[in-house]
């Protein structure tokens, strides 16, 4: 659950708002003319928040698909892309020829 301090009570109790931000994970919010100007934060939580913005580049994507599409065959090898174009075509085929 957050907080909600006014700037001058966190100016005057820092030391127990950084103990309730580390010890009890719980977020501060500090408020100047009763709006929200800044957080009180612990460093783990912090570290997670930026964690969570970290965004892969398409090259680390793409290495994580190859390496789940391993997993997902398990030694299994995939028809060449001409098998799976000639099967794709049979099945388009039969599809049209059932709409007759």
């Amino acid at each position: 659950m957050e907080h909600t301090v006014n700037a001058t009570d966190a100016r005057i109790h820092f030391g127990e708002l950084m103990h309730r931000a580390v010890e009890e994970g719980e977020p501060i919010i500090v408020e100047r003319a009763g709006k929200a100007h800044v957080v009180v934060l612990s460093m783990d939580v912090y570290q997670r928040l930026l964690e969570g913005q970290r965004q892969e580049s398409w090259q680390d994507l793409v290495e994580r698909a190859r390496a789940q599409i391993r997993l997902d065959l398990a030694g299994r090898k995939l028809p060449s892309p001409d098998e799976i174009l000639r099967q794709t075509r049979e099945e388009r085929d039969a599809q049209l020829v059932d709409l007759r």
